[in-house]
């Protein structure tokens, strides 16, 4: 990593394809990883690890699904903050497009348990660098 400070706006602007997590820091054992996101993610859950998501520009909506397999939904808008907890079905989606901001263990896949059918626009990784 770097010793020089990281502009998102930058970052972001350095690439274009979605669902594709690029890390621009880490802290201790996590990545800070910025993506853009469209469309809808895949269902899945990391067992490990809660998941925090900030919604730097547009809006993020991310379907939560319990043990009991009830559904309910989380609208993040820009300066949004959430935590998905560990173990907890979701699936992110945005309409019309959104940048975000994750914090994650190093290592962590984003599709978390969901191995098989991931659709194309979806880049299975822990990760890429900027």
């Amino acid at each position: 990593m770097t010793h020089d400070a990281v502009n998102l706006d930058a970052a972001l602007a350095s690439f274009d394809d979605f669902w594709s997590p690029r890390i621009v820091t880490r802290v201790n054992d996590y990545d800070v990883r910025i993506a853009k996101v469209a469309g809808e993610f895949v269902w899945h859950a990391h067992e490990g690890t809660d998941e925090f998501f900030l919604a730097l520009d547009g809006e993020l909506t991310i379907a939560l699904r319990d043990a009991a397999g009830a559904e309910s939904t989380v609208v993040l808008r820009r300066g949004d903050v959430f935590v998905v907890p560990r173990g907890m079905q979701h699936r992110p989606s945005s309409a019309d497009g959104a940048s975000i901001l994750m914090f994650e263990p190093t290592g962590t896949v984003n599709t978390g348990d969901h191995e098989s059918d991931v659709p194309a626009h979806i880049t299975r990784t822990t990760g890429r660098s900027l």
